[in-house]
Parts: structure tokens; C-alpha cells; sequence
């Protein structure tokens, strides 16, 4: 079988999704012929990695279009933390002309059916529609849209994060459904995949039937090699990982934390940065929590596994997270997650992984996560087994091999090889 991806964000050297499609078109190159098509800013890492340019990639060059509009998206952000529908509607804009691109370069191929399936693995937001949906569809070689994830709704009582955050367009984000080709891409799309259950809800019922749930992270399980070991003594170890930015909620793991490091009960590692560093350190100084909270700031990401493996818990109280990769990562390496239950974080943590605090207002997130350390701290014994669980949860279920089948399945499918297929939803322990 012979596959086009088109990821305009993808790079095995970044994380976050350019790290996720260059994971997963990677793992799908096992099972099918893959010709991957990127953007140019990609090129040199993926030529890296061992793909030749124009064998087994193009390189697509859209800034002609993508770059004025970037620099206005950049002073409307203010930062690279914040604003981001704002990025994403102008990067929605620049998408149409990045696909156009795609098909002045590929079309012909396309139309000559060298391709089986032609895969959109990223942009990974719903709200970004694909022409390429409808030309495959004319020339008969099956579209598949996704992992497509997004649109959780701010949680009730946090507005002021919301303005923090510069979501100014996410009061009027059901516009979207207004952009050209958005209910053509549905319409057209063999398959599509949603990556959330917020996402799949959100699909309409007329396109349920070509839905298929299922999660777009996944673990590298050649870059996720550390594992924790011995006995859990006291204080226990808590790590956060993450931008410093309002809706990753540090502040409630500082406050949770904080008569507990006062008792010597817990140590917290902070790894990460963002424009709220500044105000966390402040609040952590302001509470005399010094000996017990450390700032360690970013890491690179091959290095990361080595400070999960320190500790015991990974506490991660990010109020409106769509996918929580970071997550599975942390769960890899035996940590006991400890997420709140919303979003995404919610769907990849069961009960028998790991804890999941239910939403609510900031003071009973903040005794939620408290009163789940405390429990730990009572009952330390529970932390090993728990957190090998979690381990065998991602090493069953999101790996990127486990995640290329699962697609591979999928093209089974709309190239008429299999019934639809059926992984869950959510995935159950």
C-alpha cells in the first residue's frame, strides 16, 4: 500500500505536534510506502533522520503567504505562550495556500492513482479545513482526516485564565464552521479521526459514521528508555512538565503542595518555562516554600526521561490540556499521574493509573490535589504497583507500533480491505 502524508508540521528534532506526526508517519512507514509532504522548515531534520528529498519527501516553501501573516499573529500574541486560536485562525489561512501548493506539486500523481490513500496527519485542529479532501474524492483515492483534536471548553469560573491566555477568538470559535470547505472536508473525507472525545461529540451526526476514535499521542519507546526503581521513601517526589503558562494551573500544585512541604512530606520539581515563571517563583518565595519547590527550567527533551525517573508522581493539574502526551510519557516511566479529569489527561488516566481530580472551582481543585498526595504520603506502599500498571497501560495501548497499526487498519478500511474498525472510546483499561 502506498501512502501520501501531508503534515505540514512535522519534525523528529521539536515535540508537541511536530513531534507526534513526524512519530506516527514514522511508525506508518513500517507497514505502507509513505511519501511524506512537510513544510520546507522541516527539511533539514527530516534529511537528517534519513528520508531523501524527493523520494521519500517534499518539502513544501508557503511562506510567501505564512510569513506576513505569522508576523501578524506574533504582535496580536504579544508572546509565543499565549493567543493560541489566535495563531490558529491565521494559521488556518496560510493552510489553504500551503495545500494549494500540495497539489500544484503532487496533483498529477494524485489523479494518476499512485497513491492508495492520502492522509492529512497535521494540522491536528478540527478547525482547519483541507481542499485536498474534495480533489482526492473527484480522482477516487480515499481522504483520511486526522487525528484531528480540540475545541474542550473553557471550564466554568475561569474566565480570567481564558483572558490571560489571549482566547479572546475562542468566544466566537463556532465560527469556523463558516470557512470554506469545512463541511466539504467532512463531506469528502473516507475516514476521519478524532483524537478526543470532546472532538468526536463535536462532529456532527451526519459524519459519525466514518468517525473513528482514537488518541494521537503515543510513546517512542527508543526515546522513553528510563524506568523508576527501589522502594518509595518519604518526601515524596512530585515533577510537573510543561510551558509556565495560566491554563497549566502550576499555581494550584503550589498551593496544594505547600503545607506539605512545610512538613517535609513533599519535594516538587518544576521543569519548564513560560511567561508565568516569574509570578510562580514570586508566589513560592512569598509562601517560604524554597526548600521544597525547585524552578530547573527547561530541558531538553532526550533528557527529560532521566528527571521522571527521580521521582514518584507526576503531577500535572493543566485545566484545559487536548491531547496530554506529556502525560504517557510520564506514565512510560512508572510515575503515577496525577491530572485533573478533563480533556485530554482525563481519557489516558483510569483509575487503576493513576488519580484524576474532578473539575470544579480553583478551591476544590486545590483540595483535591492535596488531598490525593496526602493519601500517598499515608499509603506509599500503592505507588510502585500503581505506577508499573500505568507503564503496562502505555506499553499495551500508545506506543507509536500500536499506533501505526491501528491506522493501518483505518486504510484497511477505506480502501474497502475491512469493515470499519472499532479501538474505543475512551480506551478502556
Amino acid at each position: 500500500m502506498k501512502v501520501l502524508h501531508i503534515a505540514e508540521m512535522c519534525n523528529p528534532n521539536w515535540v508537541s505536534v511536530p513531534l507526534v506526526s513526524w512519530s506516527h508517519s514514522h511508525a506508518l512507514s513500517k507497514l505502507v510506502d509513505i511519501h511524506l509532504v512537510t513544510h520546507h522548515r522541516n527539511r533539514e531534520n527530516i534529511a537528517k533522520a534519513g528520508l531523501k528529498e524527493g523520494v521519500d519527501f517534499t518539502a513544501i516553501d508557503s511562506d510567501r503567504v505564512g510569513g506576513p501573516l505569522n508576523k501578524v499573529a506574533a504582535k496580536l500574541r504579544g508572546d509565543v505562550y499565549s493567543g493560541q486560536t489566535i495563531q490558529t485562525a491565521f494559521d488556518t489561512v496560510t493552510y489553504y495556500w500551503f495545500e494549494h501548493l500540495v497539489w500544484q506539486q503532487l496533483g498529477a500523481r494524485i489523479k494518476a492513482r499512485e497513491f492508495d490513500v492520502v492522509h492529512r496527519l497535521a494540522p491536528v485542529s478540527p478547525v482547519t479545513p483541507s481542499t485536498l479532501a474534495t480533489r482526492c474524492r473527484e480522482v477516487g483515492v480515499p481522504f483520511v482526516l486526522g487525528p484531528i483534536n480540540g475545541g474542550v471548553p473553557w471550564p466554568k469560573g475561569f474566565d480570567s485564565v481564558r483572558r490571560q491566555e489571549k482566547e479572546w477568538l475562542s468566544y466566537v470559535r463556532e465560527g469556523y464552521k463558516l470557512l470554506p470547505y469545512y463541511r466539504k472536508t467532512r463531506d469528502d473525507s473516507a475516514a476521519i479521526v478524532a483524537a478526543s472525545k470532546t472532538t468526536w461529540e463535536q462532529i456532527d451526526p451526519r459524519w459519525r459514521s466514518k468517525v473513528v476514535y482514537l488518541p494521537e499521542n503515543a510513546i517512542d519507546t527508543t526515546r522513553f528508555t528510563a524506568r523508576v526503581s527501589g522502594p518509595v521513601t518519604l518526601p515524596l517526589k512530585v515533577v510537573f512538565v510543561g510551558r509556565l503558562v495560566p491554563y497549566k494551573s502550576v499555581d494550584i500544585l503550589i498551593d496544594a503542595c505547600a503545607e506539605l512541604v512545610r512538613a517535609g512530606q513533599v519535594l516538587v520539581n518544576i521543569i519548564g518555562d513560560g511567561t508565568e515563571g516569574p509570578a510562580l517563583k514570586a508566589r513560592v518565595k512569598q509562601l517560604q516554600l524554597e526548600q521544597g519547590i525547585t524552578f530547573t527550567g527547561w530541558v531538553d527533551h532526550p533528557q527529560m526521561q532521566h528527571h521522571l525517573a527521580n521521582s514518584h508522581v507526576f503531577g500535572f493539574p493543566s485545566m484545559r490540556e487536548f491531547g496530554g502526551g506529556v502525560v504517557l510519557e510520564a506514565m512510560s516511566v512508572g510515575l503515577v499521574p496525577l491530572v485533573l479529569d478533563y480533556g485530554g489527561p482525563g481519557e489516558l488516566v483510569t483509575p487503576a493509573t493513576g488519580f484524576a481530580v474532578p473539575m470544579a472551582p480553583r478551591p476544590a481543585l486545590v483540595a483535591g490535589v492535596r488531598e490525593t498526595l496526602q493519601h500517598l504520603i499515608a499509603h506509599p506502599e500503592v505507588i510502585r504497583p500503581m505506577g508499573e500498571r500505568a507503564r503496562q497501560r502505555v506499553m499495551s495501548q500508545f506506543t507509536w507500533p500500536a499506533r501505526a497499526a491501528q491506522s493501518f487498519e483505518i486504510y484497511r478500511w477505506v480502501t474497502g480491505q475491512r469493515d470499519k474498525p472499532d479501538f474505543g472510546m475512551p480506551l478502556a483499561d
